[in-house]
């Protein structure tokens, strides 16, 4: 089957882009892996699992009666219900036709004589498309648990992002839960209420804020509905996608009383969650300011749990930058340690040597347990697309090619591999930002670049390899004026053994990108070779 685009996955991104083309016209087919559609949000379905960015904005924007008709209950939206959304978004257009499950890429190459995308399913499966689209996520290929004698363990073990589908009941279990991630924060104060006994094992503890998450009440969210247009507007021009009351002042322009102020605003007033990383306009460009804000957080956690033990392993060292990793929102994450069935273990100082049938060892000692839960994260941003056989001009390989690490032009296109597109790539602000307001910004530029190209016949559009070279070059010049490449995250693929050590989005931020990419398009997409 031949088909004007061929799209791979269907989450946010899948399901948008399927929309946009079906608007214009176009033959289009998405295929996704899993057996429903939700990305993301089918995949991750452990205890707690929710957004991080609130619900109103986690949203499209493209259709202000989808905004009007759809009734958030919180403002930040549990799994089950951003699920609930995606299928209703995908009923409420009629895209279902067009999705086909199940179906998981093998190979997608591309066929130079025909200018198509020759693209065939782990089934054998063989479809053809003009334009291939990825949307296959930025956190879709959970890290792999490799311990030793894990094969041998008589009880039941779990990935955060493979959970099943009918629930796990932890109730009079031993437990422990292996990672302190966005996952695994999120996971532990449910689990610790219903396990008899919940060990937490980090290796390096993160940042976390309060989230302070509260259901909507009618006339709360009428009121915030009746604002929709002024806080999608505000969104667009803020540096994260979405509208966080930054603030403009450096800490160093504040005096002391006034930075404690602000702080205490943001942990407590403005509502916790990133606000924190807006506190002062500096805080990720100045180690001073940084500190400032990440010794105010060890504070926090100090106040927070009552056993010093635990309270030094979850702060943070002095050497890791406050937001350099992916702020976590928490709800009650720092008291659960306070509880009497809930230990911890700092599995840097005391490595985990192997698992046994009947539980885990660290060099500290044995644990007896019934059941393990990996929170152990992501191949992020590359992972999905490394996964598949992607062969371009030549039949070079994508996996050849980013052998040292990704390379694109603007997060969308690749040189060497014509008429493809990436959703939220490596090289865009998408991991930085609300990835549905990133996602949508993407689908909408490729869209009418599209578009542009089939008005005029161009049988192929591709990255020119110098611009690439100039893009990979800005966004390596970006970030080493900010924090973010300090220590160790999944923004470098550090949470991967033998990943090559890239910091892989975009930190200028959505503005500057926005504004970026629609130069490009008004200079006749400069920088793409079209034939």
């Amino acid at each position: 089957m031949q088909l004007d685009m061929l799209v791979v996955g269907a989450g946010f991104a899948g399901i948008y882009q399927l929309y946009k083309a079906r608007e214009a016209g176009m033959t289009v087919r998405v295929l996704e892996a899993g057996e429903g559609v939700g990305g993301t949000w089918f995949w991750n379905r452990y205890p707690g699992a929710r957004c991080d960015v609130e619900s109103l904005d986690y949203s499209y924007s493209f259709c202000r009666e989808l905004e009007e008709e759809w009734e958030w209950t919180e403002r930040y939206a549990s799994q089950s219900e951003i699920l609930s959304y995606i299928n209703h978004v995908v009923d409420r257009f009629d895209l279902r036709r067009d999705i086909q499950l199940n179906t998981r890429v093998a190979s997608a190459h591309f066929d130079e004589d025909r200018a198509l995308w020759s693209v065939r399913s782990e089934d054998g499966e063989h479809l053809e498309a003009k334009f291939l689209v990825m949307a296959t996520g930025q956190l879709s290929v959970p890290q792999k648990p490799d311990l030793h004698g894990l094969d041998d363990f008589k009880g039941q073990w779990y990935h955060s992002a493979r959970w099943p589908m009918e629930g796990v009941d932890f109730t009079g279990q031993r437990v422990v839960l292996i990672g302190t991630g966005s996952s695994g924060v999120q996971m532990t104060p449910i689990i610790a209420a219903q396990a008899s006994q919940l060990t937490v094992l980090q290796r390096t503890a993160n940042f976390s804020v309060p989230a302070h998450n509260m259901p909507f009440t009618p006339e709360s969210l009428k009121a915030a509905k009746a604002r929709y247009p002024e806080r999608r507007a505000m969104g667009r021009e803020a540096i994260t996608g979405v509208f966080l009351n930054a603030n403009t002042k450096t800490a160093a322009e504040m005096t002391e009383d006034e930075r404690i102020a602000e702080l205490e605003y943001r942990w407590k007033g403005a509502g916790g969650g990133f606000r924190m990383l807006r506190a002062f306009a500096d805080l990720m460009s100045n180690l001073q300011t940084n500190h400032l804000v990440a010794e105010f957080a060890r504070n926090k956690i100090h106040a927070v749990v009552k056993d010093p033990r635990k309270a030094e392993i979850l702060s943070p060292k002095p050497d890791l930058p406050y937001g350099h990793k992916r702020l976590c929102g928490d709800t009650h994450y720092y008291e659960t340690f306070n509880r009497d069935n809930v230990d911890l273990v700092d599995v840097k100082a005391h490595p985990i040597t192997e698992i046994t049938p009947t539980g885990l060892r660290t060099t500290q000692g044995h644990h007896e347990l019934d059941v393990i839960v990996f929170a152990t994260g992501f191949d992020a941003m590359t992972g999905a697309l490394l996964a598949m056989d992607i062969r371009g001009t030549g039949g070079q390989s994508l996996r050849e090619k980013w052998a040292a690490g990704p390379r694109t032009y603007l997060g969308v296109s690749i040189a060497g591999f014509p008429n493809l597109f990436v959703i939220a790539g490596p090289g865009s602000p998408a991991a930085l930002s609300n990835v549905v307001h990133s996602i949508e910004t993407h689908v909408d530029w490729i869209s009418n670049f599209i578009g542009h190209s089939r008005s005029k016949g161009t049988r192929r559009i591709e990255a020119e390899q110098a611009h690439e070279d100039q893009w990979v070059d800005h966004v390596n010049e970006v970030a080493n004026q900010t924090l973010y490449p300090v220590g160790n995250s999944w923004y470098l693929g550090a949470n991967m053994p033998g990943k090559p050590r890239v910091f892989m989005p975009y930190a200028a931020g959505v503005p500057a990108y926005r504004r970026i990419i629609e130069g490009v398009a008004e200079k006749n997409y400069e920088g793409f070779a079209q034939v």
